[in-house]
């Protein structure tokens, strides 16, 4: 199935951080991030050392949810959601330029305009972070 982030992300340049969607299957998902070194963070963040900003990974989670809802819901784009929480977040390893991030998630819940995700930042098979993240969507009547 092919999908067009960009339909359904309200973000644009330097803020979309999601590449491509891989996968939708029931309330799991998966969407890929490539790590650039262009990547405009890097040239202020341990700049002698670029290292991805742990919030940014975060992010990254929050907009693959957010693809990943909007395939399975079928949105059409336009229903924004905020961050409402994040719970458990742990980081675990490095991202630097040159790695991609396969940003996969699980839905745990989603009731009227609150939705939960156990999300996962992995590069290749190795956990970088993960977390979990609550999302309210004020405008979304279920």
């Amino acid at each position: 199935m092919t999908v067009d982030v960009k339909a359904i992300l309200p973000h644009r340049f330097p803020f979309l951080l999601v590449d491509k969607f891989v996968s939708q299957e029931g309330d799991t998902f998966e969407c890929l991030k490539n790590v650039s070194f262009n990547e405009q963070f890097f040239q202020g963040h341990f700049p002698q050392e670029a290292v991805m900003p742990g919030v940014l990974i975060m992010e990254a989670l929050a907009q693959a949810a957010a693809v990943g809802l909007a395939v399975r819901e079928g949105f059409q784009g336009g229903e924004l959601g905020y961050f409402a929480a994040m719970d458990k977040v742990k980081f675990k390893r490095k991202v630097v330029p040159g790695d991609q991030l396969r940003l996969t998630g699980k839905i745990i819940m989603f009731r009227r305009s609150i939705l939960k995700v156990e999300a996962k930042a992995l590069v290749g098979d190795e956990l970088a972070a993960e977390g979990e993240l609550t999302f309210a969507f004020p405008n979304l009547a279920r």
